[in-house]
Parts: C-alpha cells; sequence; structure tokens
C-alpha cells in the first residue's frame, strides 16, 4: 500500500512541476516587440483564445486533482511518519499488519480508475472540440511554412506571401472571424506554438496539419518554435499581431500591393538584381522570384528581422545582409561580401520596400 502511495505521490508532484515548468518556460521565452520597446513574454496562464482558453480549463481542472491526491497522500504520510515515528522504549516489532481487506483494496482500485476516467473524459471534450472545429463562412485561411529558421505565412484567400509576422483579425463573439492554419515544413519539423492563443502542433515533412485560434483581444502574441530543428531553433521566434477587423483589411491590401519603386534606391535595387539575393528573395514587380527565402515586398512593415531575432531598424538591416552570422549564427543565409559602398546601397533598397 505504501508503495502504491508513493507512486501515486510522485505523480502528482511530476504534473505540477511540469505544469509550472511550461509556464516558467514560457517566461524564459522572449521576442522583440518593437524597435526601441521591451521584450515580450509568452505566457500560458493568459489565454487571449479559444482554443488556448480550453487549455488552460482542462490544465486547471487537472491540476486540482493532482493537487487533492497531493494533499491526501501527503497528509496520510506525514500521519504515518509521526503515528508510527520510533518512540524510546520502542521493542522494535513491527506495528500490526493488515491483510485480505476488501474495503482497502476496492477503495484503492476504483478510486484511482475513476479519476483516470474523469480526467480522460476531461480532456477528449477538448480535444473533441478544438481539432474537429469546422471552420464558419468568413473564417481566414494562412499556410503556415516552417524554415530553417522562419517562418512563411501564405494568405490565399488574398494572393500574397509574408514572412515571420502573422496578421489576424480579432475575432468578434457576434461574428466569429476564426484564423484557420494549415501547417507544413519545407525541411525538418517544427513546432507552432503561440501559447496564448493555442497549443503546440508540429508541422512535419510531407504531411499536413492543421490547428486554429480565435483571439478576443488585439496585440501582439510571441511564441517559437517548439521542435528542435536545428542550430538556431531557439531563435525561429513567432510573432502574431491580431488586428481590429478595419485595421486587417488595410494591412491585407497594403501586402497586395507590389513593391515600391523609388528613383533615389535605383543602384541598390540594381546591386540586388545582380546578386545572388534574386535566387532566395520575391520581390513582387520585379525580377527576383526566389522561394528559399523569406519575400522581401513589403520588408519594412515587418518590426522584426531573422524571424525576431534582431529589430528591423537600418542599423541591424545593413549587418544582417553584411554579416548573418553576426545576428543569427548558423543562420542558412549567406554572407554577401559587398563592399561598403554597395552594402549602403542595398540597405537604402531595402529600405524602401514598405
Amino acid at each position: 500500500m505504501l508503495n502504491s502511495l508513493v507512486n501515486i505521490l510522485a505523480a502528482c508532484c511530476m504534473r505540477i512541476i511540469v505544469l509550472f515548468g511550461a509556464g516558467l518556460l514560457g517566461d524564459a521565452v522572449m521576442t522583440w516587440a518593437s524597435p526601441g520597446a521591451g521584450p515580450q513574454v509568452p505566457n500560458i496562464f493568459a489565454p487571449e483564445s479559444t482554443p488556448a482558453h480550453e487549455i488552460y480549463v482542462v490544465s486547471l481542472f487537472v491540476m486540482g486533482i493532482c493537487a487533492a491526491i497531493f494533499v491526501v497522500v501527503f497528509g496520510l504520510l506525514a500521519y504515518s511518519v509521526v503515528k508510527f515515528r520510533r518512540r524510546a522504549g520502542d521493542d522494535h516489532r513491527e506495528p500490526p499488519q493488515v491483510y485480505g481487506s476488501n474495503q482497502l483494496e476496492l477503495a484503492w482500485t476504483v478510486i484511482p480508475v475513476l479519476i483516470v476516467v474523469v480526467l480522460f473524459l476531461s480532456a477528449a471534450r477538448v480535444i473533441h472540440e478544438v481539432q474537429d472545429a469546422s471552420p464558419p463562412v468568413g473564417a481566414v485561411q494562412v499556410t503556415v511554412v516552417g524554415h530553417q529558421f522562419w517562418w512563411e505565412f501564405r494568405y490565399p484567400q488574398f494572393g500574397f506571401v509574408t514572412a515571420n509576422e502573422l496578421h489576424v483579425p480579432m475575432s468578434d463573439p457576434k461574428n466569429p472571424t476564426p484564423t484557420y492554419l494549415t501547417l507544413l515544413s519545407a525541411d525538418v519539423n517544427h513546432s507552432f506554438w503561440v501559447p496564448r492563443l493555442a497549443g503546440k502542433t508540429d508541422l512535419i515533412p510531407n504531411r499536413a496539419n492543421h490547428m486554429w485560434i480565435e483571439p478576443r483581444e488585439t496585440g501582439l502574441y510571441v511564441g517559437q518554435c517548439a521542435q528542435y530543428c536545428g542550430t538556431q531553433h531557439a531563435k525561429m521566434l513567432l510573432r502574431v499581431y491580431v488586428d481590429t477587423p478595419a485595421r486587417f483589411e488595410r494591412w491585407v491590401q497594403q501586402q497586395r500591393l507590389p513593391a515600391l519603386q523609388e528613383v533615389s534606391a535605383t543602384d541598390g535595387r540594381r546591386i540586388f538584381d545582380t546578386t545572388a539575393c534574386v535566387n532566395c528573395h520575391t520581390v513582387t514587380g520585379t525580377g527576383a522570384r526566389g522561394r528559399f527565402g523569406p519575400d522581401l515586398t513589403h520588408l519594412m512593415s515587418r518590426d522584426t528581422l531573422a524571424s525576431g531575432a534582431a529589430p528591423n531598424t537600418q542599423m541591424y538591416l545593413r549587418l544582417w545582409i553584411q554579416n548573418p552570422d553576426a545576428i543569427k549564427p548558423g543562420a542558412l543565409m549567406p554572407a554577401m561580401n559587398l563592399d561598403d559602398q554597395d552594402l549602403d546601397r542595398v540597405t537604402a533598397y531595402l529600405s524602401t520596400l514598405h
């Protein structure tokens, strides 16, 4: 009996440690909000989306049951330690042993089974509600492609592609507008995790996974790739901007436009078009049609560079072109080896891509 109690106690402690550890891990992962702003912190204890809220509620329920088991088991253990402690004058004999008690055997068999059934049914209900939800009319569809080490976001409804910063509309309870994500991988396993919006879902080569989010509040929600995918896994950060419907519509219209062509940046564009940049990147309206790297058509509309590794300022942009390893060691983008004059011209050109 004592072994059974100790095993239950250990299991409960482990579950509580995992739950709180997940929260602490989330607090340890930070990403830039915007140039000059402080870091943002993921938080599993502050859900702002329907799937995340469902997961949060069932987690509290499970933690409550585990805490109750912990209190009961620890109380019995403490009682046993105090009641049967060694005293002066003991004859060192064992206390009376209980054998063949049907009541005790039924209790420690039936009660754990009931607890497991309750936990199973609670988890199954949430899994069904989250994974089997059908997209309503008007839902936004986004295809997410994980790359080493950045995110590609395709909006097939609107006909454009962006990178690293996902924009979605806020969902009004009176007129739900959830966002449904199709998750793909271009190379190795990745995992899409924004704690305040939904649980983790893996991106697996040659397989399409699906998830959805339904944020109720506008703002920036951050996360990262939660599956080790190589050298820069820790800096494959996620940024989800939840906009009002009107602001999201304006953002969509801007992203659908071709790149602006400023006369002052002609020299920089010429250098960009004649280097290996065009083999990896796309700039709509130009000859750059590469798909290996992020789409740069509206590069300067983003707050960060290198999938959240640095703020998107001209200084960091120049450094990123000159030596990507200075910001993100192990990144697959090569250094362009441009002289200072050409580096300044390319940086000036890219700075016009709003």
